[in-house]
């Protein structure tokens, strides 16, 4: 990872509890109702929800596990599998009940809390975490091609959760703070074992 990306985790987490402290201030309201008067009900957003579901990430995580497994052979980057999208997701579920913010009003809205949004936290732990490793020993290129979409899925995801009014703003934003640190919380256990590794490796 480029040196700029770990203090960002660290001013990602301070805007993260921020936002955890603020969301009902007048100033984040207003911000959450503009965004909201912006993308509500936009049929091509909203349909980026779909690869931010628990069912296709859990798909997702399989086959990355797989490919780690049988032809990477990167017992360690399974590790890191894990890390990131089945720890992070417990870990917004912690979040969210620490928060326990109500969800929009919505007929027929679901019952969770809404504070961070587990589709923006999710996907931008699993599509970072996708494009992390199958960049690894790649050209440049294709590194640039990977992290560009995922940073483009990652927005559309979260866009799509306050399209479909399951979300406010501020909750799309707060997910994608935190799992960004997360991620790279996960990246320095990543890259500190494998420099270990490397090191045994000479010895």
């Amino acid at each position: 990872m480029k040196k700029w990306s770990y203090p960002l985790a660290i001013l990602t987490l301070i805007a993260f509890l921020v936002l955890r402290y603020t969301y009902q201030s007048e100033t984040i309201l207003r911000f959450d109702k503009k965004i909201a008067d912006m993308l509500f009900g936009n049929p091509f957003i909203e349909v980026f929800h779909h690869i931010g579901e628990p069912k296709f990430v859990i798909w997702v995580a399989i086959l990355l596990i797989l490919y780690l497994a049988w032809l990477a052979k990167n017992y360690r980057g399974m590790i890191f599998v894990v890390l990131t999208f089945a720890v992070g997701n417990v870990l917004n579920q912690s979040l969210k009940n620490w928060a326990q913010r109500p969800r929009p009003e919505l007929e027929h809205q679901l019952t969770s809390f809404s504070f961070p949004s587990g589709h923006a936290m999710t996907g931008i732990l699993y599509l970072f975490t996708v494009a992390y490793l199958l960049s690894e020993n790649n050209t440049k290129a294709r590194k640039i091609q990977l992290w560009l979409g995922a940073i483009v899925l990652t927005i559309l995801i979260g866009l799509s959760r306050i399209a479909g009014a399951r979300h406010f703003a501020s909750d799309v934003l707060a997910g994608w703070c935190i799992g960004y640190t997360w991620f790279i919380i996960c990246v320095l256990w990543y890259e500190r074992r494998k420099r270990a590794f490397k090191k045994s490796s000479i010895k």
